[in-house]
């Protein structure tokens, strides 16, 4: 095989790994999040009315970063590395959720199991930044 096929079969598969991602993402996105941020990310979820700060649209962060999607802040804020306030408190740490689910289903790898979770959602809203 020459070097051309093999950065071929990479490209591949590493596209597919992030269509799979976004596609976990976006399910984990709705059960998750769209209470808070909506269903589209815009920060028009059903819980808004009753939270004391603004929710973000998410479809913007890249664009408040200078063009650049944000992915390790992302991530770190769905752990619960960071502190978000929503509602007098801190958001939901998710992180502790799968880390959880991890631990009861007996699966070894529980930072793996809870950080490819993480990095789903990361991946989903990375592709719905807005133009």
């Amino acid at each position: 095989m020459n070097a051309r096929t093999i950065a071929a079969i990479t490209a591949l598969g590493l596209s597919t790994g992030a269509a799979w991602a976004d596609d976990e993402g976006q399910e984990l996105y709705a059960q998750y999040c769209a209470t808070c941020h909506g269903t589209d990310a815009t920060g028009g979820g059903p819980m808004t009315d009753i939270l004391t700060v603004p929710v973000p649209d998410l479809t913007q962060l890249a664009a408040r970063n200078d063009g650049v999607f944000p992915m390790l802040d992302v991530i770190h804020i769905i752990n619960g590395r960071t502190g978000v306030r929503a509602h007098g408190g801190a958001m939901p740490v998710y992180g502790a959720v799968f880390y959880s689910e991890a631990e009861e289903a007996e699966r070894y790898g529980q930072e793996i199991y809870a950080r490819g979770k993480i990095l789903s959602i990361a991946y989903f809203l990375e592709s719905v930044q807005a133009e």
